[in-house]
């Protein structure tokens, strides 16, 4: 069980307030994959803005950007999880050096002008850095985007002992008879799954245990309980807030969702806990600004005022914020990726122009002669005269014979 106060709790905090969104249908999310970026921001922020999003990270600012290094530092301890950041922005937007200090060194790109080559190029690193798994980076650059800040985290995991895969349904619920890819797998450590009894309802909780460290959960409730409500009771069981109980010690019957303990005969001394559960994939495209009390995104988006003075001396609002997740459970293992991505704008009023300046304006609003020339030589290739502008039915008419030529 982590500190309450720690980073790993305060990015728990942050998947369990958005889990609590969540109002069904296939997802995935990852806070900590967005978690860092938003205590980078908080680091920077100021007013309003800041209050938010320290909120929305449950840290100070004084240790945000420590916090953020810490959970990156987790990520990076173990062979199966690979983070990376990114930040780019244009060449005229200066950057704090004491806000860039605190990111880790050989994240830093440019935004040119070029506004599809720049796209085509965070498409490249999102690709690279997920391992194909989210192809594109999930924000659209515009002519007023001056930077972008992503994160991509990619979990990639076998099971220490794989699931036998068939084609077959299950004997009860809504899936039963219906012909779908089955994992299934049996074990001797019944305490694997575990029942806990939370305030939203029973919840059995099974542990898949894969290498590199990495354990996938599978929660399941009564039939009546809310997708939000099983997710975060499932994240208050795995931080000790509700006690569990091991299935080893269950009487015979159902004691609880889709738990049975029956008495059998068999060839083995050993008691046996055995799996079924179905082959998933579940890819979820979000956009963060529409949770900005989650996220902390409420004031840093109002594009009339600049909220991140520890980013950059130009004043910057957030106008994009998104994440795009694939997860996969398989027979062998689990993979899942997600790319999250803020990207800031210039804020608050256009300064006034300081120069005093002469604009001329030139139309060629009657005929008019023209000059093809070659630069280097000065040869007049080409040379002509337009006594009328063309229409659009010019192109279907043909030259008058009677029309005079040049002398």
């Amino acid at each position: 069980m982590h500190d309450r106060h720690s980073p790993v709790a305060a990015a728990n905090a942050l998947t369990a307030r958005w889990a609590q969104a969540c109002a069904g249908g296939s997802v995935a999310m990852a806070g900590a994959g967005a978690w860092p970026l938003l205590a980078y921001l908080a680091a920077a922020a100021t007013g309003p803005a800041r209050t938010e999003l320290l909120d929305a990270v449950g840290t100070d600012a004084a240790t945000a950007s420590q916090a953020a290094r810490t959970v990156l530092s987790i990520m990076d301890g173990s062979p199966a999880i690979r983070s990376a950041l990114g930040l780019w922005s244009r060449p005229d937007l200066p950057l704090r050096p004491t806000w860039t200090a605190t990111l880790p060194s050989g994240m830093f790109g440019e935004l040119t002008s070029d506004l599809a080559a720049d796209q085509r190029r965070l498409d490249r690193w999102a690709h690279e850095r997920t391992g194909g798994l989210i192809p594109t980076m999930p924000l659209q650059l515009t002519d007023d985007t001056l930077l972008v800040l992503a994160m991509a985290l990619t979990v990639r995991t076998t099971w220490l002992r794989p699931f036998t895969e068939d084609i077959g349904g299950f004997d009860t619920g809504p899936w039963a008879e219906r012909e779908i890819h089955v994992l299934s797998r049996s074990t001797r450590v019944l305490d694997r799954a575990r029942i806990a009894d939370t305030p939203a309802g029973p919840l059995t909780l099974l542990r898949v245990m894969g290498t590199g460290g990495i354990d996938v959960h599978l929660l399941l409730g009564e039939e009546s309980m809310k997708p939000a409500h099983v997710l975060t009771a499932g994240i208050d069981v795995l931080a000790g807030r509700h006690p569990s109980t091991g299935v080893d010690v269950l009487g015979v019957g159902e004691p609880g969702p889709g738990l049975t303990v029956r008495l059998v005969r068999d060839h083995t001394p050993d008691d046996a806990l055995n799996v079924t559960v179905p082959r998933f994939t579940v890819t979820s495209e979000h956009d963060l600004l529409d949770l900005p009390q989650v996220f902390g995104l409420a004031t840093v988006t109002d594009v009339t005022h600049g909220h991140l003075p520890g980013v950059s001396p130009v004043p910057l609002a957030v106008t994009q914020a998104r994440q795009n997740v694939v997860a996969s459970f398989e027979a062998t293992g689990f993979e899942s990726a997600a790319l999250t991505a803020v990207g800031a704008v210039g804020a608050g009023p256009a300064p006034r122009p300081p120069y005093r300046v002469r604009h001329v304006g030139l139309d060629y609003a009657r005929p008019f002669g023209f000059l093809t020339v070659d630069r280097r030589s000065h040869l007049i290739l080409t040379a002509g005269w337009i006594d009328e502008p063309e229409t659009i039915k010019a192109e279907h008419l043909t030259a008058d014979p009677a029309a005079p030529a040049c002398t």
